[in-house]
């Protein structure tokens, strides 16, 4: 007899997105099943710089402190080199081209501290996707079917009928959802649903080979990535980007990736054999000792969903998604994916929300990845104005790269020079390394449900990606600010919790705003926390009053995902009626 599951919430793909996907509808109490197909989790390093953004996420949904635990320190993390080599005894080996402070390290560490509550961190998915697995099983193991692969399925007019088949007993059942999450990667769900992905791909090979190695003696201790530029460089062998990837961090990493380039139609991308002698050519390492673990090949995209959601599949992550590791957003922006969209599936399961709720999850959420692709892959090409600005020529014999690598590094006003511009020129890589106000400055423009535009006009973006302008404005994230809550120090951001809960802060006098918070609640079958600053909570540094972009009768509400979702500057006329118009228009209930 085949076997019937009922459920609201299916999730195909048991990669980063879909596990995250998983952890948070486990903590807003949806039940679920999520399915992969493979017997485990990643077997690639693949993505590993997790973003302030991702950790705050994580931290309100009670993982960040595991991955803490484990992943990289920021102190360990915070600077990029440009170096010719890391071993060598020639002229031009171990040269320093250039350092840069990068994700929230050393220099930076003031401004991103100031701007959230966690700090972002590096952990592959090859450790990530395990620990979030056990976050997952923790939280409900029954619900993660790893092995099991989702056959077929068809739309009806309640929801998802699929059939699964268990791979270690070829056994099938029937799976009846409500909603589907996406979260395969674009393997299956999209392309057979018609959804077209839009966007330049085939652009480059990309072949990574992840090995183990003692390079203590070479590496430097706060450094993540260590680009090697060489006259060689024209070659794909003979430039490369090289990771940490742990599991002890800093110099004393085990295990590390390095990154070649390779046209699609270079037949030499293929030619495995010459790995190893070429790592240690690039690092002038002719006897290192070292043990390859995995060589892979991806192809370099740019591509984008035309569409988010078909009926009621919602594609999420690399499904929806796909860019240069430049800047390092594709995962990150695979779990705000799913933070986005498990609180509105959440709120319309439970029916305090309407459908209506649920389109805002494409208009919220692909223009954002859109940005965020197009910025990857403008970083991801500046890397040749890098090369330009050392003095590589394309095209031109070894002998010119050669003179002008030794004219980068001569002595006199010529030396100088050439530096001086190679420092100018690789400083545009800021866009990538940097980019703090493309990782938490977004905003969601939208005018209806999940979001009630003020009329206000959104705050100055960053050409650079590089400064964050917070603001209250509906749409954006909520500034973060440290506030005493009875001698414990709280954030800001943990007014809401990962409950599903919606926050409203108002100043020390916000009695009004908050009984109309109450009639709301109970017309509509949802919680608000009330937070009266000044009163339940102090601003003891006088960090919020500038931030807040209201008077002190005005309210701000706060969506579940941290999120502002409407506010008013003052006190207004009729408290209950303006909130109850506010809460009809985010949850879709005109």
């Amino acid at each position: 007899m085949s076997t019937t599951i009922d459920i609201p919430v299916l999730i195909i793909g048991g990669g980063g997105c879909g596990l995250s996907s998983s952890i948070f509808l486990s903590n807003l109490g949806i039940d679920h099943l999520l399915v992969e197909r493979h017997p485990s989790t990643s077997v690639l390093p693949k993505a590993h710089y997790l973003n302030q953004r991702t950790m705050e996420i994580y931290r309100q949904h009670g993982v960040a402190d595991a991955i803490y635990e484990v992943g990289c320190p920021i102190e360990k993390f915070g600077q990029i080199r440009w170096m010719t080599s890391l071993g060598g005894d020639g002229v031009l080996d171990r040269k320093e081209i250039h350092r840069m402070d990068a994700f929230g390290g050393n220099s930076l560490r003031e401004r991103y501290d100031a701007d959230s509550p966690v700090t972002a961190t590096n952990y592959p998915q090859l450790r990530l996707e395990p620990l979030l697995r056990a976050e997952a099983e923790k939280r409900g193991a029954e619900r993660i079917r790893y092995n099991h692969e989702v056959l077929d399925w068809e739309q009806t007019d309640s929801g998802v009928v699929a059939t699964v088949v268990n791979r270690d007993t070829n056994e099938r059942f029937t799976v009846n959802a409500r909603y589907v999450i996406a979260a395969d990667g674009g393997k299956s769900v999209g392309p057979r649903e018609g959804v077209a992905m839009v966007g330049p791909t085939g652009m480059v090979d990309m072949v990574s080979t992840h090995f183990t190695a003692d390079l203590s003696e070479y590496w430097d201790d706060q450094t993540l990535i260590t680009w090697f530029l060489n006259p060689e460089g024209e070659s794909s062998w003979g430039a490369g980007a090289m990771v940490q990837m742990g599991p002890t961090w800093g110099r004393n990493s085990e295990e590390w990736v390095v990154h070649f380039a390779f046209r699609p139609d270079d037949p030499e991308r293929f030619n495995e054999e010459a790995i190893v002698p070429r790592l240690r050519e690039l690092l002038r390492l002719p006897d290192l000792t070292l043990q390859v673990h995995k060589v892979s090949h991806w192809i370099l995209d740019r591509i984008v969903a035309d569409r988010w959601r078909v009926g009621d599949i919602f594609l999420a992550g690399d499904a929806a998604h796909r860019q240069p590791p430049t800047t390092g957003l594709g995962l990150n922006t695979g779990i705000q994916d799913a933070y986005n969209l498990t609180w509105k599936l959440a709120q319309v399961i439970k029916g305090s929300a309407t459908d209506a709720l649920l389109d805002t999850y494409e208009a919220e959420r692909k223009p954002v990845s859109t940005d965020g692709a197009d910025w990857a892959l403008m970083a991801f090409a500046n890397h040749t104005v890098i090369d330009a600005g050392i003095g590589l020529t394309p095209g031109a014999p070894l002998e010119v790269n050669v003179a002008a690598f030794h004219a980068l590094f001569s002595d006199g006003l010529l030396g100088d020079a050439l530096r001086a511009r190679a420092e100018t020129t690789i400083n545009t890589q800021q866009a990538e390394f940097q980019a703090h106000d493309v990782e938490i400055g977004y905003h969601y423009a939208i005018d209806g449900a999940a979001v009630v535009a003020d009329g206000s006009a959104p705050p100055p973006r960053s050409a650079t990606g590089t400064i964050y302008t917070p603001s209250t404005r509906p749409g954006h994230r909520l500034p973060h600010a440290w506030l005493d809550k009875q001698g414990d120090r709280i954030s800001t951001h943990d007014i809401v919790d990962n409950t599903g809960v919606f926050g409203l802060i108002t100043g020390s006098d916000g009695s009004a705003w908050a009984r109309a918070a109450e009639v709301a609640a109970d017309k509509f079958g949802i919680r608000v926390n009330v937070a009266r600053i000044g009163a339940d909570l102090a601003d003891e540094h006088g960090t919020w009053a500038k931030l807040r972009e209201i008077g002190d009768g005005g309210a701000i509400l706060v969506r579940p995902d941290n999120h502002i979702a409407w506010r008013s500057v003052e006190l207004a006329e009729d408290t209950e009626h303006t909130m109850t118009a506010a809460f009809e228009a985010i949850l879709g209930r005109h």
